[in-house]
């Protein structure tokens, strides 16, 4: 059972993580804006009244804010990991374990979490003559 669910996850945040790309592309984001143009244009408006148009055209800017949003996220995000993976390559005592921690997977995230909140409680359980520890 815990195989098949492994399974299901990784399937998962390869799904996610194609997404994400998909959403975040001015190639998606081209194609959903000619969508909403061309309902706008091919809709009578003389038979609503104007608190439908004007439901309309916030459905429509909600809509393509999707794809602007996930656009900077994945600008965000990208630039954030390549300043940490830079900080951690270039510190002596970091643990390499870190760089391009993103591409790992969740199961394996959380056992780093796990095994760095334990270094966590052994650096603040020691006293400041006792060697630090390993990372």
């Amino acid at each position: 059972m815990k195989k098949i669910y492994s399974s299901i996850e990784i399937i998962f945040e390869k799904l996610t993580y194609l997404m994400s790309k998909i959403l975040g592309s001015s190639v998606t984001f081209t194609l959903a804006f000619s969508m909403i143009v061309f309902w706008f244009l091919n809709r009578s408006y003389h038979n609503f009244e104007i608190n439908e148009i004007i439901r309309d055209f916030l459905h429509g800017f909600t809509f393509l804010s999707l794809f602007v949003i996930q656009k900077e996220f994945s600008k965000f995000s990208g630039s954030l990991h390549l300043k940490v993976n830079e900080l951690v390559a270039t510190t002596d005592t970091a643990s390499n374990t870190l760089l391009n921690v993103e591409s790992k997977t969740e199961d394996e995230i959380n056992t780093l979490q796990k095994e760095y909140a334990d270094l966590a409680d052994k650096v603040e359980n020691q006293t400041d003559t006792e060697e630090k520890p390993e990372v």
